[in-house]
């Protein structure tokens, strides 16, 4: 790979730290594993100095070494942090405010996702005031195969991205209906690139139906997920298709104020 002049000041930096800082922001932009001789390729910094950075990072836990030895990946600690700047920044008032609105309008339980790892992290939630309802907190975790949310994540990616993140997990069959099968998943996803939206049928708890549509990025894939939770004897699934105008709504409003910066709780 040819380094360009833009390439080789992208660390640049009147500290370590903030070369440091640099650094963590390239590598958050990758979707796969890298190795030194790559970044070196990509940024055009001298190897002992980029190698040096990487340990650093690594032995903080930013970063962690695949079995190899020769490839990086993100670590524990940066997805930890990742994941609190998600569950804990500025816009999450406004967020939860149309998340709110959204609960009243469909009277059912909704939440706001994102995807971390081979996992759906729960941002936030609102409960139905129904006396029947599946009780899921923010901080929650599903595994991505058998969520709603998750299926939508997994269909944004390239399907090299998606074999490399699923060949690392198990899929685990919660339910009759779980989709432990390579090949019904990748068909299902299929389905949910050319719908828009997706389902998880009782994959996850039984009794339990969700639908999900995802937040739009126009700079680059979603990570915000927009969904519905209700039980089946309440919710089948053509009535659960009725609700995705106003998911859809919702989605559009949470994606403004992501982007902007903007409340616009009156939106949804």
């Amino acid at each position: 790979m040819s380094t360009t002049k833009s390439d080789a000041n992208r660390l640049e930096g009147d500290t370590p730290a903030q070369r440091l800082l640099t650094l963590l922001e390239v590598i958050s932009e990758k979707d796969q594993f890298f190795t030194l001789q790559g970044m070196v390729e990509e940024t055009g910094m001298p190897k002992p100095t980029l190698h040096r950075m990487l340990q650093q990072l690594e032995n903080s836990g930013m970063l962690q070494r695949e079995a190899d030895g020769r490839h990086y990946s993100r670590g524990g600690r940066l997805r930890r942090l990742a994941e609190n700047l998600l569950l804990n920044d500025t816009v999450r008032g406004a967020r939860h405010a149309i998340l709110t609105s959204l609960v009243e309008d469909i009277g059912e339980s909704c939440n706001i996702t994102a995807l971390s790892g081979g996992e759906i992290l729960y941002l936030d939630r609102v409960e139905t005031p129904a006396p029947l309802r599946f009780y899921l907190h923010p901080g929650s975790r599903v595994p991505v195969h058998c969520s709603a949310s998750g299926k939508l994540f997994l269909a944004q990616m390239a399907s090299a991205q998606r074999r490399r993140l699923l060949a690392d997990m198990p899929l685990k069959q919660f339910t009759h209906n779980t989709l432990i099968d390579h090949q019904a998943l990748e068909q299902e996803i299929e389905t949910v690139k050319q719908q828009g939206y997706a389902f998880d049928d009782e994959e996850f708890l039984p009794g339990l139906l969700c639908i999900a549509v995802l937040a739009s990025n126009p700079t680059s894939v979603s990570n915000i997920g927009v969904a519905m939770q209700a039980p089946i004897m309440r919710v089948n699934r053509e009535q659960a298709l009725s609700h995705l105008p106003a998911l859809r709504r919702a989605a559009d409003a949470i994606a403004a104020i992501c982007q902007e910066g903007v409340p616009a709780a009156s939106s949804a």
